[in-house]
């Protein structure tokens, strides 16, 4: 089972509570988090969004794939384990 959704191209200032916000009108998200830099904080253009369940991060891949978040053109697909 595969709820967790990578989320590229995102801006610099959306936080982890507005990724949150965006992907919640497709399902009960669990955890939406920006990855940020180590030293500096600053946000490094992607982050994850998982969900309860798999439908729920399907129907959001489908509606939010190729669309605008914060004035940037978002990249939404499953996440893939680390190698």
């Amino acid at each position: 089972m595969n709820n967790k959704l990578f989320v590229g191209g995102l801006s610099w200032s959306t936080t982890d509570k507005e990724l949150r916000e965006a992907f919640e009108a497709y399902g009960s998200v669990t955890e939406a988090k920006v990855i940020k830099e180590r030293d500096s904080g600053r946000s490094r253009g992607f982050g994850f969004v998982t969900f309860e369940n798999e439908d729920d991060a399907t129907a959001a891949v489908d509606a939010m794939n190729d669309t605008e978040l914060d004035g940037r053109n978002i990249r939404v697909d499953f996440a893939h384990d680390k190698r």
